[in-house]
């Protein structure tokens, strides 16, 4: 149903352009909203990755400078049956976490210093198997088309503003009206389609998450940790680029919580709601249960890293 819902929303945004060119210069402004869509899309098909990683100044590490956080990913990854993503960190006080890359086999996650501060082991192992859960869903490619999309359409919005008000302009079919549409009422729409995909394949991808870790209150207990931060640390790089907010697991932006309507995320507990209940349906009947904060600290079951097994405590990481 998720992935029905997402490719009827990315149909929608599609035409949605194709309008959008056809509302400023008829139906050669409509095929050239077309090829124009199509360059863009090549474009971030190929450089996406490089251009989110580059915005945050991420590090790529292997196993040899961070080999606790190293090692996670890498038990994640057999347990989901992926390539092993290239791993970053970045540098900000905010715990968070993103996954890019156009496929499975040229993915990359990352993680900033923050998270792997804030969190448990466990709680960064929930946290990164739902980043590479969108990774096997395929979401970061949707996401930046997506966001590729939203963009152009805006970018058309504003061509409109400069040329459609020209009384000469014999392209417009639609004349002030047509005009309106292109400027206002398109890159609203295109902006609330891309916010629905983003809240779709983020409850499919904690879903998948949960079944990596293989314990959903791990990543429970990780997003309230990580939505209770983000109120109050703030993010300048996210905040410079706006656009790449939905790709988080939480909204890093100081005014995510303007409005349920303009969030690129579900509303947290709602989340965490839907990892309790699915915990409760994987627990045996006789087994009490336990709630998402306590339960990463008692748990005996932990990714085979090293981390967290008998009194042992989380390493600090190689960036204290």
């Amino acid at each position: 149903m998720n992935l029905m819902r997402t490719a009827m929303l990315l149909a929608f945004m599609t035409a949605l352009f194709m309008g959008v060119g056809y509302l400023i210069g008829g139906q050669s402004g409509m095929l050239i909203a077309l090829v124009v869509a199509a360059g863009m899309n090549f474009f971030s098909y190929w450089n996406s990755d490089r251009m989110v990683l580059s915005a945050y100044n991420a590090q790529e590490i292997d196993e040899r400078n961070a080999p606790e956080f190293y090692g996670i990913i890498r038990d994640l990854s057999k347990n989901a049956g992926l390539p092993m993503p290239r791993v970053y960190l970045y540098d900000s006080p905010q715990p968070n976490a993103f996954a890019t890359g156009r496929n499975p086999e040229n993915a990359a996650v990352a993680a900033s210093t923050g998270l792997l501060r804030a969190l448990t082991p466990q709680e960064v192992a929930g946290v990164m198997a739902h980043e590479l859960a969108h990774v096997q869903n395929r979401d970061t490619l949707t996401m930046t088309i997506t966001a590729t999309l939203a963009g152009a359409i805006s970018m058309l919005g504003n061509f409109a503003f400069i040329f459609g008000g020209n009384r000469n302009n014999n392209n417009n079919p639609f004349g002030a009206i047509g005009v309106i549409i292109a400027m206002i009422v398109a890159p609203l729409a295109a902006m609330l389609v891309q916010m629905a995909i983003s809240r779709t394949r983020e409850y499919s991808a904690d879903r998948r998450g949960a079944e990596i870790c293989g314990n959903p209150l791990w990543l429970a207990s990780a997003l309230a940790k990580i939505a209770g931060a983000a109120q109050h640390i703030h993010n300048d790089d996210a905040e410079r680029n706006p656009a790449t907010a939905h790709m988080f697991i939480i909204n890093p932006l100081s005014g995510e919580r303007m409005d349920n309507l303009f969030s690129t995320h579900p509303n947290t507990e709602n989340r965490i709601a839907a990892l309790q209940r699915m915990a409760q349906e994987n627990r045996p009947a006789s087994t009490p249960t336990p709630q998402a904060d306590t339960a990463v600290r008692k748990s005996r079951s932990v990714p085979p890293t090293g981390w967290g097994r008998g009194n042992s405590q989380p390493p600090k990481g190689p960036w204290s």
